[in-house]
């Protein structure tokens, strides 16, 4: 299909929904692109547009590496991941970045304005990906289906390509419900061509993921029963059991309850947890895993970026711990390590212990913000295999291992939480009972259990099982942690000891260039 190019000049202006040839608007037949009616014309087809729909997380473009989807933004750091793990990360006590790109400082210092680079390319990202889910489901419509004369089991498989489509573009916007509070609205019952979307508010797009996650919950592929990759029921299930426990930062209510049921029921859906938690986050994390539920797929020879799970490995870590090891001899760029923060919620970050503590080093603290030496290095992410082998990579650098967007461990802990804030959302015993298993499996014996939980003891269970898998920002807030001047970290609002900072950064702001585009949009408050 065509290339386009959505320049990062206005996302809202652009001809949301237009990205393959307007149906019906002109009768005119292009020369030099394959048409919609060329590539919807058989099940196949949907199929391949389908794969572009998921293709989408983890690719730039349609040209290598150096291709980028987005204008404004180099292609390199346009990746999904990189940008939305960017906001999720390096503006909490996760992680510190030492690159000085345009941008970057303003994540640890909190001072980030509507004209940051790589929130703006993130925002683009996201509504680049809800475009492209809008058009899938509007060509996969049954009046389109009919038209076409697409009838029978053909249609019936469309048909849930659809419900994940409809998925996909759920998880987008509660990425953009999450991060901007109040962004842009469109759907693919929005007209095709110069069309400037109405801005929608938290509370009501909150109301509008929980409706479509619950109408396409009965129409998706059962649990484990999709191909590898592939969103199934229990992935939304999932998603809302993430929308109901940050329901009260999001709409004033708490849903707890509910996130406890929807918790409950990915944990009956026939998945099981990893033995051992460092295979979660090798490259042949793709082979016979039975804990995660949704990945984000890489593959170092035939879809490089360098984003994704690239930027992961190589930004932990440098020449002085055999980037070899990692599976990249040919990388590590060194940029990124943790602040003291992470390792300490580890009784003994060596691992010696708990085996989920993956660090690498000798300074803890950080005196220098821009000294690549100081800070732990993250070791959770490798290119090689559970063997200890390194994965095909083209040139060295590029990683084939996948991302685990949603995975069991994580409604062990959704359902803890539920019932740690108050016991009548479940069974205690069994709240308990969640946690100690993941903690079993950390330390190999049931020396690490407990006999109590409690909220704050879960953000600290979470911040062990779930460190840098793009949550913590998202965990902090929740917990009333992440501007607060009750919990710092170093070098939190740019000082060496941590500050609180205004409640404004609790949502980052709507790009400038889309105020300037979009006259429906009324910036976020505080920006």
């Amino acid at each position: 299909m065509k290339r386009y190019i959505i320049k990062a000049t206005g996302m809202s202006a652009i001809m949301l929904g237009c990205l393959t040839s307007c149906h019906d608007d002109l009768d005119l037949t292009p020369t030099n692109s394959t048409t919609s009616a060329q590539v919807y014309a058989t099940p196949q087809g949907y199929k391949q547009v389908l794969a572009k729909v998921y293709g989408a997380f983890a690719l730039t473009g349609n040209g290598g590496p150096e291709s980028s989807d987005l204008g404004g933004i180099d292609a390199g750091t346009s990746d999904f991941l990189r940008l939305y793990w960017n906001a999720q990360e390096l503006t909490t006590d996760e992680a510190h970045v030492v690159w000085n790109d345009p941008g970057l400082p303003d994540f640890h210092n909190m001072n980030w304005s509507s004209s940051n680079t790589m929130l703006t390319g993130l925002y683009n990202r996201i509504f680049y990906q809800i475009t492209m889910a809008n058009v899938f489901i509007r060509e996969s419509s049954d009046d389109r289906l009919s038209e076409r004369g697409i009838t029978g089991a053909d249609a019936d498989n469309i048909r849930k390509y659809q419900a994940e489509a409809r998925f996909l573009r759920a998880y987008q916007y509660w990425v953009a419900m999450d991060l901007f509070g109040n962004p842009p609205f469109v759907t693919e019952k929005d007209p095709i061509g110069k069309y400037i979307p109405p801005q929608i508010s938290r509370a009501e797009l909150f109301k509008y993921v929980e409706s479509e996650l619950l109408a396409i919950e009965p129409l998706m592929v059962a649990a484990r029963q999709n191909e590898y990759g592939r969103a199934d029921q229990a992935a939304v299930q999932a998603l809302l059991a993430r929308l109901y426990l940050n329901a009260q930062v999001y709409t004033g209510t708490a849903r707890y309850k509910d996130a406890a049921t929807y918790a409950s029921k990915v944990i009956g859906s026939g998945y099981v947890l990893e033995n051992n938690y460092k295979d979660l986050f090798l490259a042949d994390n793709n082979v016979d895993n039975t804990e995660t539920i949704l990945s984000v797929n890489y593959d170092g020879i035939n879809s490089q970026n360098f984003g994704g799970t690239t930027f992961l490995v190589n930004a932990a870590i440098n020449a002085d711990m055999n980037p070899a090891s990692f599976g990249v001899s040919s990388g590590g760029w060194g940029g990124i390590r943790s602040t003291k923060e992470l390792p300490l919620l580890f009784q003994d970050y060596s691992g010696a212990t708990d085996k989920r503590a993956m660090f690498f080093g000798s300074k803890i603290e950080i005196d220098d913000p821009l000294a690549f030496a100081e800070g732990l290095k993250v070791t959770k992410f490798k290119n090689v295999t559970s063997k200890g082998v390194a994965a095909p990579s083209v040139n060295n650098v590029f990683v084939s291992t996948d991302f685990p967007l949603i995975r069991l461990a994580e409604m062990y802990l959704i359902y803890a939480e539920a019932v740690a804030r108050d016991a009548a959302n479940g069974n205690m015993g069994t709240a308990i009972g969640y946690v100690n298993t993941l903690r079993e499996r950390a330390y190999g014996n049931n020396s690490g259990n407990v006999t109590s939980i409690s909220p704050d003891f879960i953000l600290d269970e979470r911040g062990r099982e779930l460190y840098w898998e793009a949550f913590r920002r998202t965990d902090l807030i929740r917990f009333g942690k992440f501007t607060s001047s009750t919990y710092l970290w170093p070098w939190k609002g740019g000082v060496k000891g941590g500050r609180g900072v205004s409640d404004i950064y609790r949502l980052f702001p709507l790009p400038a260039t889309d105020l300037i585009a979009n006259r429906n949009l009324k910036q976020n408050t505080g920006y």
